[in-house]
């Protein structure tokens, strides 16, 4: 399997501005700059779609261990908080955190934390990354 994405940039760093497309047209011609990175402007940046990324494919992952488990997830919201800091090698994603809130009829509290930890540590979009990745996971 591969997906791809692409990218249009123009101009100096931070008075540039660029588009990202997806190969699905999701994303077309999405613009982006150094405002919608470092700053407040409107548009996304690779940061938030990481972000995005990471907590789809963890929902994902964590509804095949429920599975796995024997529970049936009613809901699974993940928001995945990205954080990037100039460290000496430059600006470097260094933490992501999962905020998840899952609602299972009849749930066990210890299975579902351990499909939690399971799909944090599985899902390969937190397997390619070299962040701390932690987890708050919730049963409602």
């Amino acid at each position: 399997m591969q997906r791809s994405a692409s990218a249009h940039w123009q101009g100096g760093l931070k008075d540039g501005k660029g588009t990202v497309s997806t190969a699905s047209g999701v994303l077309s011609q999405t613009q982006y700059s150094f405002s919608t990175r470092f700053e407040n402007g409107v548009g996304t940046n690779p940061e938030e779609l990481i972000a995005a990324a990471h907590a789809g494919c963890f929902s994902m992952a964590l509804s095949g261990q429920l599975d796995a488990a024997g529970l049936k997830a009613e809901a699974i919201d993940t928001t995945a908080t990205l954080t990037m800091e100039k460290t000496d090698a430059g600006f470097t994603i260094t933490k992501i955190h999962l905020d998840l809130k899952a609602k299972i009829p009849g749930g066990d509290e210890a299975k579902f934390q351990t499909a939690a930890a399971n799909a944090k540590a599985g899902c390969p979009v937190s397997r390619v990354l070299k962040a701390e990745i932690t987890l708050d996971a919730k049963l409602v």
